[in-house]
């Protein structure tokens, strides 16, 4: 729900309109059948097919709007109707797609048939019709059987529902209208809240120009830059001269998030006003101890779509900064979902904090912003966008194992024969592929795999149909929600961006993977929704490798921003006679990397992190440093494999220094983490000031070499990309990068990056340092300590 250029028009599009206003009941994740909108398929193909089939007297894809005038403002309402029949009477069509058995449908679901309703009543008062038909052309997915619902309304019927819907429409109108001209006059007045730091202004400036320009910006912003603000700041200016009606600001850690949602409230502190919502994690914020959303399991789930509404006036009525607290008080408040309530929020919120999920996840993603349809007005601030294509290939790959339709199998035979003969088939298609593999197998068509499983997703939507109190429910549709997102990926993967393989996993497991070896496309179209996406981190080297990983395009912008840091407050230390090669492990080079360990964390007393390459790697060094360096001086914490919560709070908890002096230099202990680089303390932790004065990485952070591993090298070197430097050191450096980067928050704090694998001085890794990493010392394990004390006392 977007205000369009011009200040007096309030733009919603018809089915964000009809999805808004007339939704009612119950929240009801079991029901992922021919009445949940979100299962349904986009169909665009479908769409398509059956647009060309209808002959001369059908037009598809007919743009239709309509003006309604209030004293202030007018409401625009727009949106494409899938076809017009012009017969008598014209009759307007509108189709959906889906996988359950037509027969099962009895009537149109509601929200499908208001969609084409507005567009009837649109079209009937543009060419002052008598009267108009609606016809509902629902088609099965996989069979592309037909089944149609007619309605014809006469234009005082038509005409009287369409009113009473944009009534219910107005109060929200009216408030949109009045706050975004209370928002953009502060907008004007705000200024930047602190003095600029060296460079900082002209990055301000670069990042509201690209902005103008309607162009991606990717910006490596070393620790001191102050990115965050600087960022936000130009995008909120940008909102307040029309080039805007909505800021995304997506990170991939919570604490990023409470960082951007603390620079809104600085900017609130000058007099800003904006609505901005931070989107909380369902398993976080909901009232269960698991979430279970249906009536039966949560009394808010029951009736919540005839509450929330009011839920939401209420709270956008009162507040202008929706965080998670304050969702969860109006949420009780108003007898509603908190999950449900924070997305809702996001239609009325000029900023949306929240992570990558919420706009790139082909099965998370905010439909009504990103959906099929016009772009909207957004800017995408992406932060820590270095983890994004990572992120990316894991959200656009699929992969389906070969047990788990046996075990599905197992559960249903005895309660639907038909799907249970849906399961065995397509279980025979893969014991046939798994009989051909003998370790893995990349593959060019499944085509047979697929027909088989779009049958069995038929056979999947009426099971959840039927049976809505099944007890095993909640494993058909976790399995239902995994086979619709293989689909939906084979439904869009491309030649070059593809892979598709099988492989022989552990304990007899067998697997059928949808591999997405470049997620730039992918992540394109979504990007396309909005006019501009400033991607920015401290680590994004080597730039070429992001720009192609991301979907920049050859006029896209790249800036390397000035470090204001001092760079004599780091010690620099890389070693010369250490490796975490495979061929080097052994005891003796375990015990020469637990003397470092020692030697550099011993010079000055005070807190330490050790990133090693894998759990096992922390396990051999571990026995060496205990056989070798148990003593008093030092104290260790160990990362475990799957911590809880609790636990990680616990064990950061351990190093935060807030209440403390500076380091002296004479605590008797230091404190020592030993962790896993690319883990849960190896990015996205903020340990400033004293609370971490040295990070020791141990090893290049290469990813372990795999039949995977080796299907991306190939897939970039057909793409003329060095394969080696795609598949492994790239991602390898980025994760040693963020690693580093938990040392320096901010330009007062000082401290020590030891990097113990000697392969960071050769040629194609130190190619790979960034600026600031110019002066480095080398040392071995008999002269780090040394070197280490040096430092210290040079900066004393």
């Amino acid at each position: 729900m977007n205000e369009s250029k011009t200040k007096n028009i309030i733009a919603v599009s018809v089915r964000d309109l009809v999805e808004f206003i007339l939704r009612s009941g119950d929240i009801d994740n079991r029901r992922k059948s021919g009445q949940d909108v979100q299962a349904m398929l986009e169909g665009a193909k479908i769409h398509r097919m059956i647009q060309q089939g209808m002959g001369k007297d059908y037009h598809s894809e007919v743009y239709l709007k309509e003006v309604v005038s209030m004293p202030e403002y007018d409401i625009l309402i727009d949106g494409r109707a899938d076809g017009i029949i012009y017969n008598s009477p014209v009759t307007i069509d509108e189709i959906k797609t889906m996988y359950l058995d037509l027969d099962r449908l009895k009537e149109p679901v509601p929200v499908h048939l208001a969609q084409a309703k507005c567009y009837a009543y649109i079209f009937l008062k543009q060419q002052d019709l008598p009267e108009i038909s609606v016809r509902m052309t629902y088609v099965n997915q996989t069979t592309l059987e037909k089944k149609y619902f007619h309605e014809t309304y006469t234009r005082a019927e038509i005409s009287a529902w369409f009113n009473k819907l944009i009534n219910d429409y107005t109060r929200w109108a009216e408030f949109e209208f009045a706050f975004k001209e209370i928002r953009n006059r502060s907008i004007k007045n705000v200024e930047f809240p602190f003095e600029y730091r060296e460079g900082q202004k002209d990055l301000v400036s670069q990042v509201y120009r690209t902005i103008y320009h309607g162009k991606k910006l990717f910006l490596q912003a070393p620790t001191g830059t102050g990115k965050t603000i600087a960022t936000v700041f130009p995008a909120v200016k940008a909102m307040g001269e029309g080039l805007s009606d909505k800021i995304f600001y997506l990170t991939a850690k919570t604490i990023t998030r409470t960082v951007a949602a603390d620079t809104f409230d600085i900017l609130r502190e000058g007099g800003l006003r904006l609505k901005s919502v931070v989107i909380t994690a369902k398993d976080k914020i909901c009232v269960l101890e698991k979430p279970e959303c249906n009536p039966d399991a949560c009394p808010r789930a029951k009736g919540h779509y005839d509450r929330v509404n009011d839920a939401m006036y209420d709270l956008l009525t009162h507040e202008d900064s929706f965080t998670r607290e304050v969702i969860e008080e109006y949420a009780q408040k108003h007898n509603v979902c908190p999950f449900e309530l924070c997305l809702d929020m996001s239609l009325f919120s000029d900023a949306v904090i929240c992570d990558y999920n919420y706009v790139f996840d082909p099965n998370v993603y905010l439909r009504r912003f990103f959906a099929d349809g016009a772009p909207g007005k957004y800017i995408f601030l992406v932060d820590e966008a270095h983890n994004l294509a990572d992120r990316g290939m894991d959200m656009y790959s699929a992969d389906l194992y070969k047990e788990d339709f046996l075990k599905l199998k197992h559960l249903v035979k005895l309660v639907d024969t038909r799907l249970d003969r849906a399961l065995g088939n397509t279980n025979r298609k893969l014991l046939s592929l798994k009989r051909e593999c003998e370790t893995y197998m990349v593959l060019d068509d499944i085509s047979d795999i697929v027909m088989s499983l779009n049958r069995l997703m038929g056979r999947l939507e009426t099971f959840l149909d039927e049976q809505e109190h099944f007890p095993q429910s909640e494993e058909v549709v976790d399995f239902y929600l995994k086979v619709r997102h293989f689909l939906n990926m084979h439904d869009q993967m491309g030649e070059n961006d593809y892979r598709i393989y099988c492989e022989h996993v552990t304990e007899g497991d067998f697997k059928l993977k949808l591999l997405c070896v470049n997620p730039s496309e992918s992540l394109k179209r979504r990007l396309l929704k909005g006019v501009s996406t400033i991607f920015f981190s401290a680590t994004l080297l080597p730039v070429n490798y992001f720009k192609d990983m991301l979907g920049a395009d050859p006029s896209d912008y790249a800036v390397y921003a000035k470090s204001i840091f001092d760079v004599r407050k780091r010690g620099l230390f890389i070693a010369r006679d250490v490796s975490s090669k495979y061929t080097r492990r052994k005891e003796s080079e375990y015990a020469n990397i637990a003397g470092y360990i020692h030697d550099i964390c011993t010079a000055r007393s005070g807190n330490y992190m050790v990133f090693f390459p894998s759990h096992a790697f922390l396990g051999e060094v571990l026995k060496a440093f205990l056989l070798y360096h148990d003593s008093g001086d030092i104290r260790l914490l160990v990362q475990k494999a799957n911590m809880k919560e609790e636990e990680r709070e616990e064990f950061l908890s351990s190093f935060l220094r807030d209440d403390k002096p500076a380091l002296q230099g004479d605590e008797e202990q230091s404190l020592v983490g030993f962790c896993v680089m690319g883990g849960i303390f190896a990015e996205g932790i903020d340990l400033k000031n004293d609370s971490l004065i040295g990070a020791i990485i141990v090893g290049t952070g290469l990813p372990m070499v795999s039949n995977e591993r080796g299907i991306l090298k190939e897939a970039y070197e057909s793409e003329g990309h060095d394969g080696f430097d795609y598949a492994y050191r790239y991602p390898g450096m980025n994760k040693v990068l963020q690693a580093a980067g938990r040392v320096i928050r901010t330009v007062d704090d000082v401290g020590i990056v030891a990097l113990l694998d000697e392969r960071f001085l050769t040629p194609p890794y130190m190619k790979l340092f960034p600026r600031e990493w110019k002066d480095y010392e080398i040392c071995s394990v008999h002269t780090a300590g040394e070197k280490a004390a040096e430092f210290w006392e040079n900066l004393d």
